[in-house]
């Protein structure tokens, strides 16, 4: 997860227009130039100071626990969004976007302050209860531990339990424990989405998903149907191979096919792959340091991550955040990752994740003004850390980068292979729940979410829904009060990351298997992804980029020829 104060709560990166607002000149004026340019550096200079104390506090605030730190946040949120909230500059900047700029990136840059203060303009009162909301449910989750026979666990315990363990009670206890934390956010989060409804609607907007994804240029009908297709594309291979993990599952737990519940399936919300018999992973990690395993790799592929991992925070203590985020403290070098790192394939794979974040963040150019220096979406710089994060089911990189015995991989070479395919369907139907979920509840959040929730699980991830049960199981998902109408962009991501990793294959590795080749020791690798990629940060939008770095703008085809053919 790449996360940062600037980009959730004000800088989104995007430039489609509000309903109310089209580009009716394209005529340059000298004068509205010059006033924008001053507008931009002004509040460039004020937001600069204000982003850096903010991502300081929360960095504070998720690794200890400290109650401070997350009023300090809440405050800075407030100061930045009140930054991003004056009407005179936003109506000035929107004047000189739609007037035409002779300065490409002055036009980028007042691109992105249009779109950051647009959703700012509302009431102060609004933005200060959305900021509140919002703070205290990241310290709910920060600080919550599920209650498991009368004991806390943290999340990592649960998730140990849920995929070690065979005694089907203990796992269903295992797996509510987990979800208690929904009930506990459940009220503040619905607040907090009526709250962003009426902010957009007083905007022109038909409700906050609309907006949020319009403002990062995306059309909600497109990402719909993109959406749409890609689960009629998955529907038939999904159900045959989840069929033989049921099978499986049902051998490991002594129970009938029919009879396998949520709970069986190793993971809180079964968006990852369950372990099934025939290749154990973690086998391959249980003595290996995920850290060495990490930065030697980036190393060998000319992406040196030593500056990222000497500020970062990357084991379990009390009060931090079970969960891992890369965050840019201050564009211009500072940046950081905060994990919980165990000795087995998920953690590796996380820190693999995460560090794509932080080597995209640390190689965009930084001659870039202070708003460029971003990547161009959030789904671009999703796509490079889900590319690195696949890697810890590549044979060629667990035999180069992880060190495993060559005889051990090629033993079970077919059964990674096909633990690689399930875990990325597995993953593309669970986006389809969150997508359609958000999508479905900002449009109306009266109705009974939690029969929705389990409506869209039975639907695309062909789950039983527990008997009787009625709890907000979809509030136990940080993402929907935090990070809003963003998951989708996970899966974009995806479908980006085949897309460069079939460049990377035809054109720099020279190989036939995107998802098999070897990059270890290519430096090339890291030099295409500097220059192509990295390195121009904002200055492009999403769509340019990829035509640029790829030759064809973002094409789920290549996730189709990958995984789903």
């Amino acid at each position: 997860m790449k996360t940062s104060i600037i980009f959730t709560c004000a800088i989104v990166v995007g430039c489609a227009t509000s309903p109310a607002h089209k580009s009716t000149s394209s005529t340059t004026n000298p004068d509205i130039e010059a006033k924008a340019m001053k507008v931009v550096k002004d509040i460039t200079a004020k937001a600069a100071p204000l982003e850096k104390a903010s991502n300081l506090a929360y960095w504070k605030a998720t690794t200890t626990g400290d109650k401070d730190s997350y009023a300090k946040v809440e405050k800075l949120e407030i100061a930045l969004r009140q930054l991003y909230s004056n009407k005179e500059q936003y109506e000035l900047l929107k004047k000189a976007r739609d007037s035409g700029l002779s300065d490409p990136l002055l036009a980028r840059q007042i691109v992105l302050l249009v779109n950051a203060m647009e959703e700012n303009q509302i009431d102060e009162a609004s933005r200060k209860r959305m900021v509140a909301l919002s703070t205290k449910v990241q310290k709910t989750f920060s600080e919550f531990r599920g209650k498991m026979g009368g004991k806390e666990l943290a999340d990592n315990e649960i998730k140990d339990i849920l995929r070690k363990d065979k005694d089907s009670a203990k796992l269903k206890a295992a797996w509510e424990a987990y979800k208690q934390k929904g009930k506990a956010v459940a009220p503040d989060i619905i607040e907090l989405i009526k709250l962003r409804n009426k902010a957009a609607r007083s905007r022109g907007y038909k409700d906050y998903y609309q907006m949020r994804l319009q403002l990062q240029e995306q059309d909600p009908k497109e990402i719909k149907a993109i959406f749409d297709k890609l689960a009629g594309l998955t529907d038939e291979p999904f159900r045959k191979i989840k069929a033989k993990v049921d099978e499986e599952l049902a051998k490991r737990y002594g129970v009938d096919v029919d009879k396998l519940m949520p709970w069986h399936y190793q993971d809180p919300f079964f968006q990852e792959s369950p372990k099934l018999k025939g290749v154990d992973l973690d086998s391959f990690f249980a003595d290996k340091d995920p850290l060495k395993i990490v930065q030697g790799f980036y190393t060998s592929i000319g992406l040196d991550p030593a500056d990222i991992l000497k500020h970062s925070d990357l084991y379990e203590k009390p009060g931090k955040m079970p969960h891992a985020y890369c965050t840019n403290m201050d564009r211009s070098g500072d940046i950081r990752i905060l994990a919980n790192l165990r000795p087995n394939e998920q953690w590796t794979s996380t820190l693999m994740h995460e560090m794509g974040h932080g080597v995209y963040d640390l190689y965009t150019n930084k001659k870039l003004p202070w708003l460029l220096r971003q990547p161009a979406h959030a789904f671009t710089t999703e796509a490079i850390a889900m590319m690195f994060g696949r890697q810890t089911r590549n044979p060629a990189w667990l035999i180069k980068a992880a060190g495993v015995d060559p005889e051990k991989v090629r033993a079970v070479e077919k059964d990674i292979t096909f633990n690689q395919r399930l875990g990325m369907l597995v993953f593309a139907r669970w986006a389809m729940v969150m997508m359609n979920f958000e999508r479905e509840m900002y449009a109306n959040p009266d109705q009974d979410l939690n029969k929705l929730w389990w409506d869209l699980k039975e639907r695309y991830q062909l789950l039983h829904r527990p008997e009787g049960r009625d709890a907000p199981d979809w509030a136990s998902k940080i993402h929907i009060a935090v990070w809003p109408a963003y998951y989708h962009n996970y899966l974009l991501g995806e479908c980006m990351a085949s897309q460069v990793l079939d460049y990377l294959a035809k054109n720099i590795v020279k190989s036939d298997d995107p998802n098999h080749m070897d990059m270890y020791g290519n430096k090339n690798v890291g030099s295409y992804l500097k220059e192509k990629i990295f390195g121009p940060g904002a200055s492009m939008r999403w769509d340019e980029l990829l035509r640029t770095a790829t030759g064809d703008t973002l094409n789920p085809g290549f996730f189709a020829q990958q995984f789903i053919d």
